[in-house]
């Protein structure tokens, strides 16, 4: 077997895995989610390091709920200066001061990804939203964090703060795929399923409000909206709608 067909396979498993075990708590947190639209919150995304591209990816997209904020804090995603971006997501309070400046309230919730549910920045993010009665729902390795040494000085991680825990089923290491006469696994295992899981639980949110007689905000893709006026009178209302409310958009 080529080795680009192993990693297929690996992944087919896990993202397999996260179906037949996270089926529960994909339906509490979408609960939370229909709850938080219905009452005119915003869903709010956070992850620092390699973990900001899961709420990236669903920020102003096609297909997505315009009442989601990815809160990308650039000090601490990576995306420039990617060094330091490791010592800021493992920095006291930086979490806490992202919560509080975007004015987060308990009408809203909020979705933090890390993959190994141990770094500073968002365990002390979900924290303070806890202190603040704000629901958290956590996407994390579940047995990766378990096998940790934890970091935060209040001897906690993600998966013990937050309200509902989506297991990514990602690998100890988060990676895949062994070669014969190299000594480290290749190919990351933690960003298809938490992409996965973000999405499965905003479409069964959709699904939920839709059934309880709620007519959810929904971006149509861009290129719809380029061919036909009324998506892109859609999408533009959506905008204004979220524009003062979503300091990102």
């Amino acid at each position: 077997m080529e080795t680009w067909e192993k990693y297929f396979d690996v992944m087919l498993e896990v993202v397999n895995k996260v179906k037949t075990t996270q089926q529960d708590n994909i339906k509490k947190a979408a609960r939370i989610l229909a709850d938080t639209t219905r009452n005119g919150g915003i869903i709010y995304g956070f992850g620092t390091g390699h973990s900001h591209l899961v709420v990236d990816d669903a920020f102003w997209r096609a297909a997505t709920p315009a009442n989601y904020c990815a809160l990308l804090e650039q000090s601490s995603t990576g995306s420039f200066e990617i060094t330091k971006s490791y010592e800021i997501e493992n920095t006291y309070n930086i979490g806490k001061i992202v919560v509080d400046y975007h004015r987060i309230t308990p009408n809203d919730c909020m979705i933090i990804i890390s993959n190994s549910g141990n770094n500073i920045a968002p365990v002390d993010a979900a924290i303070r939203a806890k202190e603040k009665g704000i629901p958290v729902i956590a996407i994390t390795a579940v047995e990766y964090s378990n096998y940790l040494k934890c970091k935060h000085r209040d001897g906690v991680k993600l998966k013990d703060v937050a309200d509902v825990v989506l297991d990514n089923c990602s690998l100890i290491g988060d990676a895949a795929v062994d070669i014969d006469n190299f000594e480290m696994k290749v190919g990351s295992t933690s960003s298809i399923p938490n992409i996965f899981l973000q999405n499965a639980i905003l479409c069964e949110m959709v699904d939920i409000l839709v059934k309880e007689g709620f007519t959810p905000d929904v971006y149509y893709n861009g290129h719809m909206a380029f061919m036909k006026p009324e998506c892109a009178d859609h999408n533009d209302k959506l905008v204004d709608k979220y524009f003062y409310r979503i300091r990102n958009l």
